[in-house]
C-alpha cells in the first residue's frame, strides 16, 4: 500500500491549470490597451489570442505519446516550466511580433496541462468520485478563464499590461516546487517507447494551422479570396491524408477509433460548439464594456466577477450531481442559461445600467457552472480507462479549435456588420453597437444548436466501471 496524498495532487494540478486558464482569458480585457500601444487594428491584435490557441492545439495531440514516453511527472513539470518561461518573454515584449513569440512559448507549455491533469485524475482517483473531483479541478480549469478578465482589468489599469504576465512567475515557481513534493508517486508510472507518428502529427498540424489561419485571415481578405480558398483547401487535403494514414498506423497520434463511440462524439460536438460560442463572446465582451458602455479596464474586470463567483459555487455541485444522475439534463440546463446570457449581452448599450450587466454575468456564471464539470465527466466516462489520456487530449484540442474558430468567425461577422451599418448611414458608435449585438446573437444561435448533441449525452456516467484507480489505494 502506498502513501498517496490525493489532496496534495489535486491542489498541484489545480494550480497549474488555474495559471494556464487565467492566461487564456486575462489578455482579452487588455486588448484595447495593447492595440493602442502597438498601433495595430482589431484583426491584428486578435492574433494575441489566436496564436495562443493555435499553438495550444498543435501540441495537445502529443500529450498521449509524451505521457507514454516520459511519464506524467516529467510531462507536467516540463509543461509548467515552459509556460512560466513563456510568460516572462511576454512580459518583456516591446513589439507585437515579440509578444506573439512569447505567447507561442506559453502555449507549448499550457497545451499539455489540461489533458495531462484530466489523465492524472483518472489515474489517481476512483471512477465513482471523478465527477466531483473534476468539479473541483474545474475551479482551476474554467474558473481561471472566468477570473482572468477581472484580474487582467485591475492589473492593466494599475500596473500596465505586462503585469498580467509577470504574475505567472511566482505561481509557476511554487507549482513546480509543490509538484516535486506531491507528484513524486507518479514517477513509478511505466514508460513505453512507442514509435512517433510523424506523418500523423505533420498532417494534423498542417490541418490545424491552415484551418485557423484561413478563418482568421478571412476577416481581412474575405472568405472568397484566392489566399483563403487555397489555405482552407490545404487544410481539407491535410485532414483527408491524416485520416487515411492514421487509421492504418500502429500507434497513431490520435486514435480515430474513438469517433466510433457515439457517446464520446456527442461530448466532443458539445465541447466544440460551446467553446466557439463562449470564446467568441468573451472576445467581444471587453469591446462592449469599454468602448461601447464606457467602463474602465478595472471596472470592466470587476463586472465580470459575478460570472466567476457563481461558476465557482456551482461547479463542485454539478460534478457531484453528474456522478449520481448523469450529465445530460444538467448540461442542457447549463447550455440554455448560457444562451439566455448571450441574449442579455446583446441588448446592452451605453444607456444600460450596471445591474443589467451584473444580471447577464450572473446568468452566464450559472450556465457555465452547471455545464463544465458534467461535460468533462461524461467525456471521461464515455471511453475505456486506457483511452482516457487520448480522449482528454482530443476533448481539450477540440475546445481550443472551436474557441479559435469562434473568435475568428465572430470577428469577421462583427467587422462586416460594422462596415455595412456605416455604409447604410449609421454613426460609428451606433454601427459598433449593432455589430456587437449581431455577434452575441450568433453566439446565442450556436448555443441553441448545441442542445441537439447535448440530448445524446449519457443519462448516467456508467461507461467506466467503478473500480479502484490505477495506483494502489
Amino acid at each position: 500500500m502506498r502513501d498517496i496524498n490525493r489532496t496534495g495532487i489535486l491542489i498541484v494540478i489545480i494550480m497549474g491549470t488555474t495559471m494556464a486558464g487565467i492566461d487564456s482569458s486575462i489578455v482579452n480585457i487588455s486588448l484595447p490597451v495593447m492595440s493602442k500601444q502597438f498601433n495595430c487594428t482589431l484583426s491584428e491584435i486578435e492574433w494575441v489570442i489566436t496564436v495562443y490557441m493555435l499553438s495550444f492545439s498543435v501540441l495537445m495531440p502529443l500529450t498521449n505519446w509524451l505521457k507514454n514516453r516520459i511519464g506524467f511527472f516529467n510531462l507536467y513539470i516540463g509543461a509548467i516550466s515552459l509556460f512560466t518561461f513563456g510568460s516572462l518573454l511576454c512580459a518583456l515584449s516591446t513589439t507585437l511580433p515579440s509578444l506573439l513569440v512569447g505567447r507561442v512559448v506559453q502555449a507549448l507549455g499550457g497545451g499539455a496541462m489540461a489533458p495531462t491533469s484530466m489523465a492524472i485524475i483518472s489515474y489517481v482517483f476512483p471512477a465513482r468520485v471523478r465527477g466531483s473531483i473534476l468539479g473541483w479541478w474545474g475551479l482551476g480549469n474554467m474558473v481561471g478563464p472566468a477570473i482572468g478578465p477581472t484580474l487582467g482589468g485591475i492589473l492593466t489599469e494599475q500596473f500596465g499590461w505586462p503585469s498580467i504576465f509577470y504574475i505567472n512567475l511566482p505561481i509557476g515557481v511554487i507549482t513546480v516546487l509543490l509538484s516535486f513534493k506531491y507528484l513524486n508517486v507518479l514517477r513509478s508510472q511505466p514508460k513505453l517507447k512507442l514509435p512517433f507518428d510523424l506523418t500523423g502529427f505533420t498532417t494534423l498540424t498542417i490541418f490545424l494551422v491552415c484551418l485557423q489561419y484561413g478563418v482568421a485571415r478571412a476577416e481581412v481578405l474575405g472568405i472568397g479570396s484566392p489566399e483563403i480558398l487555397v489555405t482552407l483547401g490545404i487544410a481539407v487535403a491535410a485532414l483527408i491524408v491524416f485520416v487515411l494514414l492514421d487509421r492504418r498506423h500502429q500507434a497513431p497520434i490520435i486514435d480515430l477509433q474513438l469517433f466510433k463511440n457515439y457517446s464520446f462524439v456527442s461530448c466532443i460536438l458539445v465541447t466544440i460548439s460551446r467553446a466557439a460560442a463562449l470564446f467568441g463572446g468573451l472576445f467581444l465582451m471587453p469591446f462592449l464594456l469599454q468602448e461601447q458602455m464606457g467602463f474602465s479596464e478595472g471596472v470592466s474586470g470587476l463586472l465580470i466577477l459575478p460570472n466567476s463567483a457563481f461558476m465557482a459555487a456551482l461547479m463542485p455541485f454539478a460534478g457531484k450531481w453528474s456522478d449520481k444522475h448523469g450529465s445530460r439534463e444538467i448540461s442542457m440546463l447549463g447550455i440554455m442559461l448560457l444562451a439566455v446570457s448571450m441574449y442579455l449581452f446583446s441588448v446592452l448599450d451605453r444607456g444600460s445600467d450596471i445591474w443589467s450587466v451584473i444580471i447577464a454575468m450572473t446568468v452566464r456564471g450559472l450556465g457555465m457552472g452547471l455545464l463544465l464539470a458534467p461535460l468533462n465527466a461524461a467525456t471521461l466516462s464515455s471511453v475505456r480507462p486506457a483511452e482516457v489520456t487520448m480522449a482528454s487530449s482530443v476533448s481539450t484540442l477540440m475546445q481550443q479549435v472551436g474557441g479559435a474558430i469562434g473568435i475568428a468567425v465572430l470577428a469577421i461577422i462583427t467587422q462586416t456588420a460594422y462596415n455595412n451599418h456605416v455604409l447604410a448611414g449609421a454613426t460609428s458608435m451606433r454601427a459598433h453597437h449593432l455589430a456587437l449585438r449581431e455577434g452575441f446573437n450568433i453566439s446565442l444561435i450556436i448555443l441553441l444548436v448545441t442542445l441537439i448533441p447535448a440530448w445524446f449525452l449519457p443519462r448516467r456516467n456508467v461507461a467506466l466501471k467503478d473500480v479502484d484507480a490505477h495506483i494502489d489505494t
